[in-house]
């Protein structure tokens, strides 16, 4: 949570985020999950979220995926 909160302090219109919820436990990862859908509905930010977990993947709103190196859509 600190990370977001330093990345966002010069109010940037995109956000990158490398496994967000990574080590997290569940309920964490909830509210982290929780906070980027916030900024993204209240603030108009674009989120780039690199991720191993499908869970949040799917929460996105679109998904690329790499696979052996190649981009899939």
């Amino acid at each position: 949570r600190v990370a977001i909160a330093r990345a966002l302090v010069m109010s940037p219109k995109l956000l990158l985020a490398d496994e967000p919820t990574g080590n997290l436990d569940s309920v964490t990862s909830d509210e982290i999950l929780a906070l980027l859908d916030r900024l993204h509905d209240e603030r108009g930010l674009t989120l780039v979220v690199v991720t191993h977990s499908e869970k949040v993947a799917n929460h996105m709103d679109r998904i690329v995926k790499m696979t052996d190196g190649v981009i899939e859509s």
